[in-house]
């Protein structure tokens, strides 16, 4: 019979976990250093060679800064690093999915140390140098534990499918510039880090 009690107990603290987990939060509830991940509406060249939290196609991660009672996404996009209103934000994207770290003492000295990089050019080819920076490779770098660590390790580089094969878009993307594919060269990728044991998800982002 205890059995049967602990049992029934820990199902109900999973489900309400999930349901928390789940539900649809407000720009008003975000915290700094929380981070944001983008779910493509469709399958594009970068979901295609990652996998996202629960195989949904995440193709783009951002950091949430407060800054004066103002929210904005620090974010690594085509025009370099910058900080874009998080409504803005919202209304460019199809959803989002934020994610919050579970030891949050190092976030607020992680997003300064990110924000130091605002202006830095937007790295088309996904290199480790930090003269340029993808978005991933933003909250990669920047994120560090009140030790100094890195939370999130550099993991190999995936420009393959399923079937372990480059694909053929990866291929001519840097065939154009006259450079191998980087595969398995150290990096991250946003549906890496959405999948990360480092954090907890805190449901969607309503608009």
């Amino acid at each position: 019979m205890k059995k049967i009690i602990i049992t029934a107990t820990v199902m109900c603290l999973s489900i309400c976990l999930w349901a928390q987990g789940n539900k649809g939060i407000t720009a008003s509830r975000l915290a700094e250093g929380d981070l944001l991940f983008c779910v493509a509406e469709s399958g594009n060249n970068i979901t295609d060679v990652t996998t996202g939290l629960d195989g949904r196609q995440i193709d783009h991660v951002a950091i949430y800064h407060n800054a004066g009672g103002k929210g904005f996404a620090l974010e690594a996009i085509h025009k370099g690093v910058c900080l874009t209103p998080i409504d803005s934000f919202m209304a460019r994207r199809h959803g989002v999915v934020v994610g919050q770290l579970k030891d949050t003492v190092g976030v607020a000295r992680s997003v300064e140390r990110a924000m130091q990089f605002i202006g830095t050019p937007y790295d088309f080819n996904f290199m480790p140098s930090d003269s340029a920076m993808y978005c991933s490779e933003l909250v990669q770098k920047c994120y560090r534990s009140r030790d100094g660590e890195l939370v999130f390790k550099p993991i190999p580089m995936s420009f393959h499918d399923k079937t372990g094969t480059i694909t053929a878009y990866w291929r001519d993307y840097y065939a154009r510039q006259g450079l191998k594919v980087p595969e398995g060269e150290p990096g991250s990728n946003p549906g890496d880090l959405s999948r990360s044991d480092k954090i907890v998800i805190l449901g969607e982002l309503r608009k």
